[in-house]
């Protein structure tokens, strides 16, 4: 299944980004990467992964979670989690990263746990 990426930018500082399909190693991870990236330098500190439409994340997807994490952790922003399936959130907790991200059921959830409303 090939990674599609969608973002919503909520505010000037706020995006939310919804990723459909495997978070594996591969060039269309890569290009999500590039576009988180983008984001964090266009000034976006508090951000969304809406991983609801994620059935399965190897250790590349795993990385770039972990990666984005550094990067708005750095830029003094907020990252939260949303929407994991049960595969994903058993690596999370294979990897205790479930006690680094910050997962919620759903993006309202998110928003709201980063003190942002919806437009």
């Amino acid at each position: 299944m090939t990674l599609q990426t969608s973002i919503e930018r909520i505010h000037a500082d706020t995006a939310v980004i919804t990723l459909v399909g495997t978070l594996t190693l591969g060039m269309n991870l890569k290009m999500a990467d590039g576009q988180i990236q983008t984001l964090v330098e266009e000034g976006v500190s508090r951000m969304v992964l809406d991983l609801t439409a994620v059935p399965y994340m190897d250790s590349a997807g795993l990385g770039t979670l972990v990666h984005t994490n550094g990067l708005v952790l750095r830029g003094g922003g907020k990252l939260r989690v949303c929407g994991v399936s049960d595969r994903v959130a058993a690596l999370l907790k294979l990897t205790s990263m479930d006690a680094v991200l910050s997962v919620d059921p759903d993006a309202a959830a998110s928003l709201a746990a980063l003190g942002v409303s919806a437009k």
